[in-house]
């Protein structure tokens, strides 16, 4: 039976201090004048939540963006004040917040402690200066290595590194010394992601106009491989295709609270319930109807000054609202669930979210992959073998019905 108890809660600052040519996040750069309308906006829009979500506790609250950090220390309290004031917040409750390296000092993180957050999430994506300068970053490699000892003397025992591979011309000997250098550091927890190039983003006209040459898949792959041997070596549990944590505790144990595994990530993974507050942000939430179990989906407006205005007013702040049918929902707790390398998508799971077995809607599917190699299924879960991994896209594409 699936309890409608528990979600995770997203703050969406859609500010930075200079715009990324590789972003396409619904972020601004030079709107110092909207930062104080905004947060006053989130709060409306929490407030408009309070009633309600009174029943649901909040496990995790994620302040991502844009950079949270760019706002002025009176305007962290008032969100983080009013996440409490709004929410039933759970006793052991994960609160992140990102920063990047450039817009951060020793006081802010410790304003940040002083409020609650327990994780940093920090965006680093190179310990190289012409990589740096190449993805339009505003901090250097001495930056980061301050924000990070910054971070440690405030009290942070929880702190994630995003990084940013498989650059143009990057070769495996600098991305090798990177991981090296990670590694030395010791954050708990390391995101690494491929570079893609989005729609509508200066990257994409770059590559497009020829001014540079476009991500090498077979390099991009060759750095992958590269990256599970050494962070393994390191004690590193990969636990997402794109993520890895360090162990709390030697036993070999699927549960989050023996290892660092973002926890508010996981309920993006595991297909949970969630609340994404301010301009674009999406939600996911289920509720019971009438006729049983109702699945949706929404994102608000993406455009700062409509959704402030709308939330000072009351008015709708939705750009979008989906119903999920019971195909689509179970073919995207498959698509996000095989994310999560050794966990999978366990079968329990699959049917307290959906009535009924993953194996029996989905038989032809599994069939064909596991027969490929591409997945494993056994008595407990579903989940990709070493070679599914390096085909993910492919695999979780399969799960999806036909539009």
């Amino acid at each position: 039976m699936l309890q409608l108890s528990e979600l995770g809660l997203y703050l969406h600052i859609p500010f930075c201090e200079r715009k990324c040519p590789y972003c396409d996040f619904n972020t601004y750069a030079g709107m110092e004048a909207s930062f104080q309308p905004t947060v006053d906006a989130l709060c409306a829009e929490m407030e408009q939540w309070a009633d309600l979500l009174a029943e649901r506790t909040v496990k995790t609250v994620f302040l991502g963006g844009g950079t949270p950090t760019v706002l002025q220390d009176e305007q962290l309290f008032q969100l983080l004040e009013g996440v409490k004031r709004c929410f039933r917040l759970a006793p052991e409750v994960e609160i992140t917040s990102e920063a990047n390296p450039g817009t951060v000092d020793r006081s802010r993180f410790a304003l940040l402690r002083s409020l609650g957050v327990n994780r940093l999430s920090m965006g680093v994506q190179s310990l190289r200066a012409d990589e740096l300068r190449w993805l339009g970053r505003i901090h250097t490699v001495e930056d980061v290595y301050m924000a990070y000892a910054a971070a440690r003397q405030a009290g942070f025992t929880n702190i994630n590194l995003d990084f940013i591979f498989g650059l143009p011309e990057q070769s495996p000997t600098a991305w090798q010394e990177t991981l090296t250098q990670v590694v030395a550091l010791a954050p708990e927890h390391v995101s690494l992601y491929s570079l893609i190039v989005e729609p509508n983003t200066p990257l994409f006209h770059w590559v497009k106009s020829g001014q540079v040459p476009a991500p090498d898949e077979d390099l991009a792959a060759q750095l992958y491989e590269m990256t599970l041997e050494q962070l393994a070596q390191a004690g590193y549990l990969h636990y997402e295709v794109s993520n890895w944590a360090r162990q709390r505790s030697p036993a070999d144990n699927l549960d989050e609270t023996l290892h660092f595994a973002s926890r508010h990530n996981l309920v993006y993974w595991r297909n949970g319930d969630y609340l994404g507050v301010g301009p674009g942000a999406h939600s996911h939430l289920r509720s019971q109807g009438p006729q049983g179990l109702v699945e949706r989906r929404w994102g608000n407006r993406r455009p700062v000054p409509s959704y402030v205005r709308r939330a000072h007013r009351r008015e709708k702040l939705t750009e979008f609202v989906e119903e999920i049918s019971p195909r689509l929902a179970m073919g995207e707790s498959m698509m996000v669930g095989l994310r999560l390398v050794r966990e999978g998508v366990p079968h329990r799971r699959f049917e307290q979210l959906h009535g009924v077995a993953a194996t029996a809607v989905f038989a032809q599917e599994l069939a064909l992959l596991e027969e490929a190699g591409l997945l494993h299924v056994d008595n407990e879960r579903i989940r990709l073998t070493p070679h599914g991994l390096l085909m993910g896209n492919q695999v979780f594409m399969q799960f999806l019905p036909e539009s």
